[in-house]
């Protein structure tokens, strides 16, 4: 791999991936217990999710200054260049913090090469971007290619997501507290998208059946060729859910493949467990 590709934990990826494919790990913040854990490095989602339905809120913060500066220095000493598809700079100030420390390194090492971009995604969605990259990365492919290769996936990558609980979000004050708590009385489940880094409601649905026959009209209206696309699902310690839209998607849609992990400790600690998301392209490359 000639260019060296990061990424951060809230794209919800395995650490086993970042191992298996020399990819660099910039882990966000959990804080619990007046503790600070590294996502993904120091505590694992179960932990997390444990803790919520335990009563606990876990709060989060960005990645830190010292891990991206420590991370870009050690490329520029090694004459490397270098990608960073960072979490959505409307879900974090990750992004920013890695705009400064690039600044500094390059203050020292005016040489080095590294791009940094906006993914504007979050969870799986971000992570499979980061897949995209890191397969033609290992083709050889140049630091503009994969920078474009990159924006593109971020461009066209739709997000759809469900959660469990509705007080998750209230408490992240994504929704009103009376309306999380007449959601739980009613059965009410959201269905939200991200749009331009954001996180938005699209829907309410009564019950499950009503909210998985939205999510596959809208894949349907949305997705270009689902057929000849890998979908990605992250879910909050609920594998049977993740299953059942596997098992839905496989019946309607024939993906090429269908890839399930586990939404990390950082989107985690606000969607809450039984959270679903799912991802696909809305245009696939030519």
């Amino acid at each position: 791999m000639n260019v060296q590709i990061i990424a951060d934990s809230a794209s919800d990826l395995p650490l086993q991936y970042f191992d298996d494919n020399n990819v660099i790990l910039i882990p966000l913040k959990v804080h619990m217990d007046n503790e600070e854990y590294s996502d993904l490095v120091t505590i694992k989602p179960k932990a997390v999710y444990d803790a919520m339905r335990n009563g606990k809120a876990p709060k989060t913060s960005q990645a830190s200054p010292q891990d991206f500066y420590e991370a870009f220095r050690q490329l520029a000493k090694d004459k490397k260049q270098g990608l960073y598809i960072a979490f959505s700079s409307e879900l974090s100030g990750t992004y920013q913090t890695a705009i400064m420390m690039r600044d500094e390194v390059l203050a020292e090492f005016p040489e080095f090469e590294l791009e940094i971009i906006d993914s504007k995604c979050a969870s799986l969605g971000l992570g499979m971007a980061v897949m995209e990259v890191v397969h033609h990365a290992a083709k050889g492919k140049s630091l503009a290619e994969l920078t474009e290769i990159a924006k593109y996936h971020c461009t066209h990558m739709e997000h759809l997501f469900t959660v469990a609980d509705l007080e998750y979000l209230a408490r992240g004050g994504r929704i009103s507290k009376s309306s999380a708590f007449i959601g739980g009385l009613l059965n009410i489940k959201p269905l939200l998208n991200v749009e331009d880094g954001k996180l938005i409601p699209l829907e309410k649905f009564r019950g499950k059946k009503k909210l998985m026959r939205a999510v596959i009209d809208t894949m349907k209206k949305r997705g270009d060729r689902l057929d000849q696309q890998i979908i990605g699902i992250s879910h909050g310690d609920d594998m049977e859910e993740a299953m059942e839209y596997k098992a839905l998607f496989e019946e309607t849609f024939h993906p090429k493949s269908i890839y399930i992990t586990s939404v990390g400790a950082t989107i985690g600690a606000h969607s809450g467990p039984g959270t679903v998301a799912i991802f696909f392209l809305n245009k696939l490359p030519e």
